[in-house]
């Protein structure tokens, strides 16, 4: 797995969650995604800077364009490592309560 201070640094900042879910329909240009954005394009080559060191996109030229992908495997990595069984231990806790408090 991808170091997980990059993953979390890169899903931290709302641009760049904006651009995770543009790139979840289809892979784009950045030109095209900049243009999704008040901001500058020098700007947003910089997110995809940070995206990219995470693992989080993927880039490939295609003469002058740059085209970024999606690649969710990082993201997949961290739920099953963290999110599916902390949800899990919770929910184990809270089923135990509930049996606990309906046997009285």
């Amino acid at each position: 797995m991808q170091d997980i201070d990059l993953l979390c640094k890169a899903i931290a900042d709302p641009t760049r969650r904006a651009i995770l879910d543009l790139l979840a329909d289809a892979p784009r240009t950045t030109g095209d995604i900049a243009d999704h954005f008040p901001t500058t394009r020098f700007a947003i080559m910089k997110h995809l800077g940070v995206l990219e060191r995470a693992g989080l996109v993927v880039m490939t030229r295609d003469g002058r364009e740059r085209w970024n992908s999606l690649n969710a495997v990082p993201l997949q990595q961290m739920v099953e490592r963290w999110v599916t069984p902390l949800a899990a231990r919770g929910a184990g806790s809270l089923l135990a309560l509930k049996r606990h408090l309906e046997k009285e």
